[in-house]
């Protein structure tokens, strides 16, 4: 957590706590201007009839400047709080309920192809595809800046409420690795909000010398993941954490072809001998040579 995120979070509760007191003020000097002749009780105020007595020996001009000077006050204070909300991390006020509702309804360990690698493989078998004029070539493999992640991502990362309870189940985490599911979800939204200013100025041509990948989120971070799904599973407003570190590693193998070394063996075995192991198709069954099948069984 870096302090800008405290300071937000204290913020927000400074807010709500006026927000409180100020309610709480308004309820108490109604319910005092109410007890003078002509004035009626609506509604039940238990505990601000419970304090009112505290306040009784002021003057009928004080309970009354007092009660708007609370009214204004509150007012004052939402239009203030939700002018603020949309540049915190509590935007997630208004952005919980409709992440909920295009949240992933199949099952969290599913992986989707990437419809660019489907039509590679397609035009692969059909070579003569290749030349018809819908056929275009992906500007991009994967993502490894904010203007790449696609909108159910990016909603997600709005709807962070930063609970920590992904980072707590995560297993690489639990054992010491760079890995932070929390973090991944912060830095889109913290990257999104640093360029979003000059994308919308400049349009895609526009260039911070920042991205996404390199800047805020490392490789060690990615790599970590083991793709559980324990992150998604725990999120109490169903981000899919595991979505955005995928295509950030999609982006790391196909455009520039940097996979771990274990990873890449196994990506060569497959070119080479269509399997991750290194061994060639012809000697597949060679471990069956010298066993002893009694075939009358």
């Amino acid at each position: 957590m870096k302090p800008i995120s405290k300071a937000d979070a204290n913020l927000a509760l400074s807010f709500i706590f006026l927000l409180m007191i100020t309610l709480l003020g308004l309820n108490i000097f109604y319910v005092l201007e109410t007890q003078t002749p002509g004035h009626a009780l609506a509604g039940a105020y238990p505990i601000s009839e419970q304090l009112a007595p505290f306040f009784a020996g002021m003057d009928q001009q004080q309970v009354h400047f007092w009660h708007e000077f609370n009214w204004w006050f509150h007012i004052l204070l939402i239009f203030v709080f939700a002018n603020i909300l949309p540049y915190s991390k509590h935007f997630h006020v208004f952005m919980s309920v409709p992440n909920v509702f295009v949240s992933k309804i199949g099952p969290l360990g599913k992986v989707d192809n990437m419809e660019s690698i489907t039509m590679e493989v397609k035009l692969m078998m059909d070579p003569n595809a290749a030349f018809s004029e819908n056929a275009e070539a992906p500007p991009k493999f994967g993502v490894s800046d904010a203007e790449d992640v696609n909108w159910v991502n990016y909603m997600n990362a709005l709807s962070c409420t930063e609970c920590g309870r992904c980072t707590a189940v995560c297993p690489a985490n639990i054992t010491g690795k760079l890995l932070s599911p929390r973090k991944i979800m912060m830095d889109v939204r913290a990257r999104m909000k640093e360029k979003g200013p000059g994308l919308m100025k400049e349009g895609a041509a526009f260039n911070d010398n920042k991205s996404l990948l390199g800047s805020y989120i490392t490789e060690e971070e990615l790599w970590a993941c083991t793709m559980c799904n324990a992150c998604a599973q725990e999120c109490p407003v169903n981000i899919n954490q595991p979505a955005i570190i995928l295509d950030m590693r999609r982006y790391l193998v196909l455009e520039k072809s940097a996979a771990p070394a274990g990873l890449n063996t196994a990506f060569t075995n497959i070119e080479n001998n269509g399997a991750p192991w290194q061994f060639s198709q012809q000697d597949r069954m060679n471990w069956a040579e010298d066993l002893f099948v009694n075939k009358g069984d």
